[in-house]
């Protein structure tokens, strides 16, 4: 078995993989990143979902290395792509338009933007980074992960990585896992964690939905239906319980009230049609003749698919899974183009066409990997609870923790769960990242890298989104890089005063704000 050896080993190639590579990098330190699909990035690529963000992203509340990354996408647009002159001088930039996110765009841009950043390290030889390659097994001694191997997926080799620090930044904490790193899975309890919104009885198979993206264009006149999905009628007959009616409808529900809403694909009662929701191609952006159609990506309550787990399951039930959340995103195509009311009293848009090509060309058109909304979670020395965080608990302001190493904003937004839980959408204030949400209780060589530090089922939600998730990763590579740098364990920086007060300090000189400068629940 071949034995690759590095100071950083990044198991996963997420939004916080990219960014814990670039942090340890820059300092100075090897750096081996691992990915299973053939794009780094995560949710904002290989799973196909655009930035959601707080709405003071443009000016304050991301790091210096996350605003060079949004900085950049704009960028290529403007270097690239024919703008029109309005679009080209737009500061904010929005490429799509989309009503979601103040960037939306080509998952395809994200992914040369992420390449760009890593390649000079890529090219100096700090960083290697081997695609497409997944975690099956991990070796541990004592309170030490000693070595991980990786199978390549194509090649079927497997590789032995070995580093004194090892970086989890999968969608599924698969290392939480492989390593026996102790962690927690689905809902805790109310005993256990003292939360209003927590569950009566914990239940690791109450995960958050997955969803399936596609990517879209509308060219009316022409007929581009799919075949048939083989699972459509069961989708298209499904009635879910607390659900205002069919699945594959306009009608879902509103998650901060659970009252039924009502939107059609270009008109929508609340004025936001789901066309334009995360819409990623405006072609009034660009030059006349550029593009056929806008493109949008179908991320809607209607293809969250809730009725199995995919993370902490055998194999066999982890694939049915993906493969039924895979079917329920076709069958809502197949739905739009032959069954859609319109509202001219007509039915089906056959002129939608799916783009596969927009998220990657994968043989069924989809996403390559499920938008995956809740990992594995950290046993970590401080969790963050909704006590801590949520605006109806905390009427003067959210928890202020001394080892703050980041911040992060959004709201406590849960989407249906595995078991029949609902939505759950509550304001959160914006929130510091305490240290100990990233130190294991026992192991001593391990940091989280996305959506696996100490949060819980309920504060998850606020934290599972892509500013955060860079923050997480980014601090993760700092750390690790530090305690080479000093030979400290994570643990004694986070509980030395002078050390936490040292590493502090380099996350600010990194860019890296600690505190709030305003605080107004979102």
């Amino acid at each position: 078995m071949q034995v690759l050896r590095t100071d950083v080993a990044i198991i996963g190639g997420g939004l916080g993989a990219c960014a814990a590579a670039l942090a340890a990098a820059r300092l100075g330190f090897r750096v081996l990143l691992t990915e299973e699909t053939h794009w780094i990035g995560g949710q904002l690529t290989n799973q196909a979902v655009p930035p959601d963000e707080h709405r003071w992203i443009e000016d304050f509340g991301a790091t210096a290395s996350y605003r060079a990354l949004r900085r950049g996408i704009r960028d290529h647009y403007r270097v690239h792509l024919p703008l029109t002159a309005e679009a080209r001088a737009r500061e904010a930039l929005n490429p799509g338009n989309g009503w979601v996110s103040r960037l939306c765009h080509d998952p395809r841009v994200a992914v040369a933007v992420l390449h760009q950043m890593t390649l000079p390290h890529e090219l100096s030889g700090r960083l290697v980074t081997m695609l497409p390659h997944r975690p099956i097994a991990a070796w541990t001694h004592g309170d030490r992960i000693t070595g991980i191997v990786v199978r390549g997926i194509e090649s079927g080799r497997d590789v032995l990585i070995e580093a004194p620090f090892v970086i989890d930044a999968t969608p599924y904490g698969d290392l939480l896992d492989l390593a026996g790193v102790e962690h927690v899975l689905g809902a805790e309890s109310r005993a256990e964690t003292g939360e209003p919104h927590a569950a009566d009885q914990a239940d690791p198979r109450a995960q958050q939905a997955i969803t399936v993206c596609f990517a879209m264009e509308h060219l009316p006149g022409e007929d581009h239906t799919i075949d048939r999905p083989r699972l459509y009628e069961l989708w298209r007959d499904l009635r879910p319980p607390g659900w205002p009616g069919p699945l594959l409808s306009w009608t879902t529900t509103r998650p901060e009230t659970l009252e039924p809403l009502t939107r059609f694909l270009f008109e929508a009662e609340d004025s936001h049609p789901w066309w334009t929701f995360r819409r990623i191609l405006d072609r009034t952006n660009f030059e006349e003749g550029f593009a056929r159609s806008d493109i949008t990506v179908v991320n809607w309550p209607q293809n969250d698919y809730w009725f199995g787990p995919i993370v902490g399951v055998d194999p066999p039930e982890r694939e049915r899974n993906i493969d039924a959340a895979r079917q329920l995103s076709l069958s809502l195509l197949y739905w739009l183009q032959t069954a859609a009311p319109r509202p001219d009293g007509g039915v089906g848009y056959p002129g939608l066409r799916l783009r596969g090509d927009v998220v990657g060309g994968t043989p069924d058109g989809l996403a390559p990997a499920p938008y995956v909304r809740e990992s594995r979670r950290l046993r970590a020395e401080l969790t963050v609870l909704e006590q801590h965080i949520a605006y109806p608990l905390r009427p003067d302001g959210p928890e202020l923790f001394k080892d703050s190493v980041g911040i992060g904003c959004y709201r406590i937004d849960l989407h249906p769960r595995v078991g029949g839980a609902g939505y759950l959408d509550m304001g959160c204030w914006p929130f510091q990242i305490p240290l100990g949400a990233m130190i294991p209780v026992r192991v001593e060589n391990f940091l989280p890298g996305g959506k696996n530090l100490g949060v819980t089922h309920i504060t998850n939600g606020a934290f599972r989104l892509h500013p955060v998730e860079w923050t997480v990763g980014e601090v993760a590579g700092l750390l690790a890089a530090f305690c080479l740098e000093k030979k400290l364990t994570p643990r004694a920086v986070r509980n030395r005063p002078e050390s936490l007060e040292a590493f502090q300090s380099l996350l600010q000189r990194e860019g890296i704000e600690l505190s709030w400068p305003v605080l107004a629940p979102v």
